[in-house]
């Protein structure tokens, strides 16, 4: 059962991931990417490979969601749940930038610019101390990447 839990918690991730990219959703297909990216974290807690790392990244999983679809008080509590995670494994590199990716989305999809502004820089800091370039490279795209609302001020 722990195998089967480890293949669904694997393959929602990637349903997830396709249907954030996909630029034609239709509103069901809101729904289900929020019930992908929730239902994805469930299994992963119920692998026989999870890992408390893995309970950090589906809390970003389900915060970057709430972003996307601009619904910012679900964004924001994942945000937070994920940057608890974060704190309490000592998460760096990677991790502890799309921590404050997370965060910067959140409080942008709730129109507070001083909180976007602030977690955003905290995550391009955090870019630089990410190890492997292929990693450093996807979170800079990532980012990059929409949305960022219209009140992220990108010269500070």
């Amino acid at each position: 059962m722990k195998k089967l839990h480890h293949y669904l918690g694997v393959e929602l991730n990637q349903q997830t991931w396709t249907l954030l990219e996909n630029k034609k959703r239709e509103p069901q297909d809101d729904n289900r990417m929020i019930a992908f990216a929730k239902a994805s974290l469930y299994h992963w807690e119920r692998s026989s490979e999870f890992q408390p790392l893995n309970q950090q990244r589906g809390e970003w999983m389900i915060s970057h969601v709430y972003s996307v679809l601009g619904k910012s008080e679900n964004a924001l509590s994942h945000a937070k749940k994920c940057w608890n995670l974060t704190e309490s494994l000592k998460l760096e590199g990677f991790d502890l930038a799309y921590a404050y990716e997370a965060l910067a989305r959140a409080y942008g999809a709730a129109g507070n610019s001083i909180k976007l502004n602030e977690y955003f820089l905290k995550a391009k800091s955090s870019a630089e101390k990410i190890d492997e370039k292929d990693n450093r490279d996807l979170f800079i795209s990532d980012l990059n990447s929409e949305p960022w609302f219209e009140c992220l001020k990108l010269d500070e």
